[in-house]
């Protein structure tokens, strides 16, 4: 194992990645904002910095996973990600729109270094204290989640806007200087014998090494890394429907292969090379699709997402409709990361993955109401209370998400269940905002408040109905047989 002195490190320069990322969505709200009059045309720019996830999440995770030396690809993504994160608020507002969706798209390729690092804690730490060390991993996106938007707002509010950006884009310049202090040491577990065999059939596959995914997931979605009473992640075999799910696959993905040389057969050609790319990709949609409980999960939070993506124009807009500065809505943000903190403590106690279900549904139309309720709020600080409660009820359902991959995920395809999930959801997100930057001139800010509310409640509806059709599906199922 690596010295003590390896886990701090690994959490300053993670933290500052994080804070960096985000207050990315609020800084460039108030950057367009101040530059330009008009705060929905970050829109566009979130959709084109977000959107790239969808493919490239599961694609770092799965490489992080794989990669004997790892440090190279890490510190390539992490310097990638500051230089257009630097760049797109520089340009926001300035230069021609398709430029800055350009370095967007960037920040997108890039963004999942700053959760995939989570993966690496097993390299770092012994088994005994990974426990407290997911603990810490967790509290660092948390503590990000409040720093930084709070840092945002408070530019905003000292230099009108213009310069918003200036503490997003100097943490992550900061993370990169700390990040060679850091030991990267590649995975300990041995390379799985058809992806070795076609990793050297075809080098460019880029499946160089292996590992357990430990939560290398895009999104701060597949942040937090405790169950329940505060462990560590304890993959555990499927339930119900997940057998299916678990078979489904590892035939379509053609995972397993005899030891007589099959595999090497398959190889030739760049067959091989082929397999495992789309296992990289495709592995996890298909534990998703083929399991009850987990198709309903990703039904309802992609849904949920959808609106999310609008939050953070909604947000500066409400604070303007409530007579207030524009920096007033970073201070919304805040707000929802810190019940969304508290919300997650409370459920680190006291949430059993036996009603993680009921927990997922019953928090999105919660959720709903708090984020409802704000376009009948007369002032800023019944604002505040709002977006404080759906916080509250946002950390219940994050943490239920979570529960419920572990719970029904099989353990070999629980990493790229986490990846596959939450670039779902950031591409839903990703699309809601790009709606919000065409629709918010015409919705208003009380509109746009209301129709991110119906997508919680469409998503609490979907997940009721697929849990309760399927349910009762598989047990007429089980009874036939």
């Amino acid at each position: 194992m690596i010295s003590r002195g390896t886990l701090p490190l690994h959490l300053t320069a993670a933290t500052l990645l994080r804070v960096s990322a985000e207050g990315m969505a609020t800084a460039l709200v108030l950057t367009v904002e101040a530059r330009t009059g008009r705060a929905a045309d970050a829109g566009f720019l979130q959709t084109a910095a977000t959107l790239p996830y969808v493919l490239s999440g599961p694609l770092i995770g799965h490489a992080l996973d794989r990669a004997r030396r790892p440090r190279p690809l890490i510190m390539m993504l992490a310097a990638g990600y500051a230089v257009a994160a630097a760049s797109l608020l520089l340009m926001a507002g300035r230069s021609p729109l398709v430029l800055a969706l350009l370095v967007a798209a960037v920040i997108g390729v890039t963004e999942p270094v700053v959760v995939a690092l989570t993966s690496l804690l097993p390299r770092y730490v012994p088994a005994e204290r990974l426990p407290r060390a997911y603990g810490l991993e967790a509290s660092s996106y948390n503590v990000a989640a409040i720093a930084g938007p709070g840092l945002a707002a408070g530019l905003a509010s000292a230099t009108t806007g213009t310069y918003a950006g200036f503490a997003v884009a100097a943490s992550a310049i900061v993370a990169l200087l700390v990040l060679p202090l850091l030991p990267i040491p590649g995975p300990a577990a041995p390379i799985p014998r058809d992806e070795q065999t076609a990793a050297e059939a075809d080098p460019s596959s880029g499946s160089s090494g292996a590992g357990e995914a430990a939560l290398s997931a895009p999104g701060r979605e597949m942040s937090r890394g405790t169950d329940a009473d505060g462990g560590a992640p304890q993959p555990a075999g499927p339930a119900g429907s997940g057998e299916a799910a678990t078979q489904a696959p590892r035939q379509q993905t053609g995972g397993s292969t005899d030891a007589d040389g099959r595999a090497a057969a398959d190889a030739g050609g760049g067959r091989g090379g082929a397999r495992v790319l789309v296992d990289a990709v495709a592995g996890g949609l298909w534990v998703l699709v083929g399991n009850r409980v987990l198709r309903a999960l990703t039904a309802a939070t992609s849904l949920a997402w959808l609106g999310w993506g609008g939050i953070a124009i909604a947000a500066v807009l409400l604070a303007e409709r409530l007579d207030a500065e524009p920096s007033a809505g970073g201070q919304l943000m805040v707000a929802v990361a810190v019940g969304s903190l508290a919300g997650s403590l409370a459920s680190a106690r006291w949430l059993r993955p036996r009603h993680a279900e009921r927990v997922m549904v019953v928090g999105l139309v919660a959720f709903g109401g708090a984020l409802a309720a704000l376009a009948w709020v007369p002032s800023l600080p019944w604002a505040l209370l709002c977006f404080l409660a759906a916080g509250l009820c946002e950390g219940p359902v994050f943490a239920a998400t979570l529960m419920l991959r572990q719970r029904e995920s099989p353990p070999e395809r629980l990493g790229q269940v986490n990846t596959t999930g939450g670039s779902l959801k950031i591409g839903t997100f990703a699309v809601g905002a790009a709606l919000t930057g065409m629709l918010a001139d015409h919705l208003g800010p009380d509109g746009l408040v209301l129709a991110i509310a119906a997508c919680q409640f469409a998503g609490a509806a979907v997940g009721l109905l697929l849990l309760g059709i399927t349910g009762r599906a598989d047990r007429a199922a089980r009874s036939r047989a």
